[in-house]
This record gives C-alpha cells, structure tokens and sequence, in this order.
C-alpha cells in the first residue's frame, strides 16, 4: 500500500483548518488513511487504497478533506487554458513506446514542502500506478529552458548523445543504461530495442530518454522554477491519461495555472488536460440494499457531494458526474462505496442476520483437505499460483492451439489476462522460477480453472476444481506419477481405468487419460504423463517432468 508523507503544516493550510492528532485520525478514515507515525510536523500516512492515485500526496488528501469538511463541495474546477503548445510523436515508436501526453503549468509557487511533495508523488504514479515505469513515467521539466514545439522520436541508441540528470558529461543513449544508477535500473524496459524513444525540442536539445532519466539542463524543477511542462509516456491511455491528471491537478492545486498542449500523431490529435467528468447513474433503491439503509435521493445527493461528485436527482435515480482523475469508479457499487465513506462505516449499526441455519464443512471442502493430507503424507508441497495467467503460458508454451477462454477486459499487465482454464502450466511455470533449488523436487496444487462452455449460440463459464502434480528430477517418468494417482484415488474409493491417448504437451506413448467409474458412472477426469521436450524448452526446464491433473468437481458428482 502506498505510503505518503506529508507536512502537518502544508496540510492545514490547503485545508485551511488545523488538526488535533485525534481529529486527524478520524478525518483520514475517509482517505483511507492510517497514521503511522509522527514526528514533529512530519506524518507518515499508509493509504489504503492502490486505486486512488489522487489520494498519494498531500494536496489530494487535502481536496477530499475540503469537501468532508464542506469546505467545498462537488466536482473540483481546474480550468484549462487554451494554448498552442504542441508536441509531435515519431510514428516509429510503435513497439518502443508509442503514447504521450502533456500539459504546461504557469505561475508555479513551490517552496520546499511542494517540491518534496512533487517528487514523492511523481516516483509514486510512476512505480505503482506505472508498474515500475514500465506502463507509466513521468516528467517534469523547467518551461522556460525549452524551444516549441517539442518531437518525442525514436533515437539511434549510440549516435544520440546528452548530459542525463545529476551527471557531467555528455553520453550516448545506450551507456546511459549501464552507467547511470536510473539506466541500470530501468535499462531492462528497453531491451532488445534497436531504437529509444527521446523528447527533443526545436533547438535539437534533448529533454528526455523515458522511461529512463532527464536531462541535466531542462529535467529539474526548483523553488525558482516558474512555468513546467509535463509528460507522461507508455502504453495504454488507460495508465498515462489519469497520472498526468494527477500530476497536474497537485500543481493547480497550489497556485498554478494550467495550459493545454496538443500531441500530434500520425493520424489523430490529442489535447490535454482534460478534465471533463465522467458519468454514472445510481438507483436509489439499489444503493440502500446494498448498504443496508433507508436513505433518501437528496441525502445520497449530499453525500456524494462530499466526496466531490456532481450529483443531480432524477426521481428514484442519481446522475451522478465523477473527476476525471477517478479512474477507478468501473460500476455503480463504486460510487456506492463512497456514499458508505461519506455516511461513515462506524455509523452503520450491524444487523445479525435472521437466518436458521448451521454452519459446517462443505463436501467440497472435505475432499480438497483429504487430497491435500494425502499428497503431503507423500512428502509433495502445496503450492499456490494466480488465477490469471496469459494465452502465452496456458497454450503457446505448452504446445497448444488456443481455446476459448475468458478473458479480461483492459487488463492491468499481459501477463494476467486471462482466467486459466488448466493448473499444469502454472506448476510449470513455477519449476521454472525455482530450477535452482534442491531436487527431486515434488509439488502439487489445488485451485480453480474456469471451462467455457458453448450451449448453442450461448457461451457460459463454468468454475473447476482441479489438483495438479509435478514432479522433477533426473529421472523423472510416468510410472512415479501413476503410483501417486493409484494412492489418491483408491484412498479416496474411486476405481480407475488407464487410456493411452495423444496431448501435444505430452511425449507420446507416454500420456494417458484416466476414467474412474463409480456408482455405474464412469468418466474421464484427468491427463497423466511426461511433459513434452518441447514444453520444457519453452518453460526452459532441463529437468524431466512427470504431471497428473485431475478434476475434482467431477469426482464430486460421481462420490
């Protein structure tokens, strides 16, 4: 969780009230903040939320407590105005890092408390919010030292020179990487580039390499700084869009004013800042069933009002307009979540729910623990992997065509982009990150696989439970693997019959499918054989693998 430090001082002051230690405490809880230490006027703040990148720095705590203060109220007003600032994007960044966005702030007033504020906040949106400045970096240069337009291009690696911050001396791009401390820490975003993306201006000075490091000439803001020009640079505009909108909105916040600049690429044109509010709509009904209360519409309205939305009744429903730095308000139940924090969670009075039930051990449960006893009395160690994976684990790695799955909607990292649909690849995947560790090395996990099914035109998906084993040493086979299958299911009071079958992820000949008839039911539930050569290249294993994976929900249904 992010953790924020902030001046007891500066705080006041954009609050424009002063705080007892006790009333602080309570005020952050609208934050989601926790104190974790104070010392003097410093305080040290652990913000609950990772989705709340506005809430990061002093001046975004202070623009939430105005309004729970009723300071003021709604939607912030940050006025943009209209310039001729204009930034021009290399097309053959595509594959390097190809999107920018960019705003110039006027008039700055910051003395020391704003500037350590500017940096905390600007190492956060880029190592949290950015992944590490993979999906978002963030700079700020000084306005003044810069001739427009400004052309953010691909750049030959060892013919491209500058002076990078806090050095003395001009060098290329690609010594950049091994010599700088920011380089050598970052270097692997550019790997296996043949060109790297520079901000350069009209007079061919170099402003920038992102995600790397500044320029020593232009790339520092101090307390003399007047004007600043911001960009923020990376992949999606899902990530680059909300950190300049934050990075902006704290400078506004402490005086200056904000000027557009307009990025032109190859066939559109994007001007930001833009601030224009979202739009979401809120039943009434649907808001008190969630929260268990009996508010009425103006009272929502009030509320929302305190966390700084726009809110307009329409008889049983709310049109409710949010900041355009909330990227995190998906759903309606978001909004709700902040009616809850405007009421107070320690107002709701609990209520114990009228049920005349017993509470005991689902059957599912019961055989997931007898599993996990068995395969541990075998000396096998449970592991536990993500859910999420990626096409490239699931299938390609393992010698597959890619099936229907369910995938998710703009999702966070590529590498989780999916809901698995079967648990050897993780496994394998897992062997991969600790082939240094002591062999023979035994695992197994139990956990959810999500099948889409296809009923007509219809799709749905269904939740599986499975358990996975892998084994792996020298001499590693199927037999090993099949005895650890005969143990578990005879002690589970299945019988059991072996097919030889053909899996691209497994050796043939040496891959089976298993039935377990019970009950004058019989059905298939599981693979078990010797990972293929090729699957093991590509998880680069050199070990032999041997694997089952059985469904256990089937087992269910035939117990």
């Amino acid at each position: 969780m992010p953790t924020v430090e902030i001046s007891k001082k500066d705080l006041e002051k954009l609050v424009g009230k002063k705080f007892s230690k006790q009333e602080l405490e309570e005020y952050l809880l609208v934050v989601k903040g926790e104190i974790e230490l104070i010392e003097g006027d410093n305080i040290k703040i652990d913000i609950k939320d990772i989705n709340r990148p506005d809430l990061w720095s002093t001046t975004g705590i202070a623009r939430e407590l105005r309004g729970e203060l009723g300071k003021e109220r709604g939607l912030p007003d940050f006025k943009v105005k209209s310039s001729q600032y204009k930034v021009i994007v290399d097309d053959n960044l595509k594959g390097i890092r190809p999107l920018t966005v960019c705003a110039v702030l006027k008039n700055l007033k910051l003395d020391d408390a704003g500037i350590k504020q500017l940096i905390d906040l600007q190492e956060k949106l880029s190592e949290n919010f950015g992944r590490q400045r993979k999906e978002a970096a963030l700079g700020i240069y000084d306005a003044d030292k810069i001739a427009w337009p400004i052309y953010y291009k691909a750049a030959d690696p060892d013919k491209t020179k500058f002076i990078p911050l806090e050095m003395d001396k001009e060098i290329t791009l690609r010594q950049i990487l091994g010599k700088h401390e920011k380089g050598r820490k970052y270097g692997h975003l550019l790997q296996g580039k043949k060109k790297y993306p520079i901000f350069i201006d009209a007079k061919k000075k170099i402003l920038s390499m992102p995600p790397i490091i500044n320029s020593n000439e232009s790339g520092k803001i101090t307390e003399k700084t007047k004007n600043a020009f911001i960009e923020v640079s990376g992949f999606s505009f899902r990530f680059i869009v909300p950190c300049l909108l934050v990075m902006v909105a704290e400078l506004a916040e402490r005086g200056a004013k904000i000027e557009s600049v307009s990025v032109h690429y190859k066939n559109k044109k994007i001007t930001m800042p833009d601030y224009k509010p979202g739009k979401i709509e809120v039943d009434v009904d649907y808001c008190n069933k969630v929260l268990g209360m009996k508010l009425n519409a103006h009272e929502i309205k009030r509320l929302l009002e305190k966390r700084r939305h726009d809110a307009q009744v329409n008889h049983n429903r709310i049109q409710v307009k949010y900041p355009a730095y909330r990227q995190d308000i998906l759903h309606e139940r978001d909004i709700i979540e902040d009616i809850a924090i405007s009421y107070g969670y320690n107002k709701i009075k609990p209520v114990i729910p009228r049920l005349a039930t017993f509470g005991k051990q689902s059957k599912e449960s019961e055989m997931q623990e007898k599993v996990a006893s068995l395969l541990v009395g075998l000396d096998m160690q449970e592991v536990a992997t993500f859910n999420l994976t990626n096409k490239d684990e699931q299938f390609k790695k393992m010698n597959l065509k890619e099936m229907p799955v369910v995938e998710i909607k703009n999702p966070v990292s590529n590498l989780y982009s999916l809901l698995r649909e079967w648990i050897t690849p993780s496994l394998l995947a897992f062997l991969e990150k600790n082939k240094k560790a002591r062999y023979p090395q035994k695992i197994f996990e139990i956990g959810t696989c999500v099948k889409v099914k296809e009923k007509g035109k219809e799709k749905h998906a269904e939740d599986i439970t499975r358990v996975a084993i892998a084994i792996t040493h020298k001499n590693a086979n199927y037999t090993e693997a099949r005895q650890i299958l005969d143990y578990l299911l005879r002690n589970l009071g299945f019988k059991y019959k072996i097919q030889e079958c053909e899996h691209p992820s497994f050796i043939a000949g040496r891959v089976a499918r298993v039935f377990v008839r019970l009950h004058g039911k019989e059905k298939d539930i599981a693979y078990i054989g010797e990972i293929h050569p090729k699957v093991l290249k590509a998880f680069g294993l050199n070990m032999p693998v041997s694997v089952f994976e059985l469904n256990l929900s089937e087992l269910l249904v035939l117990a």
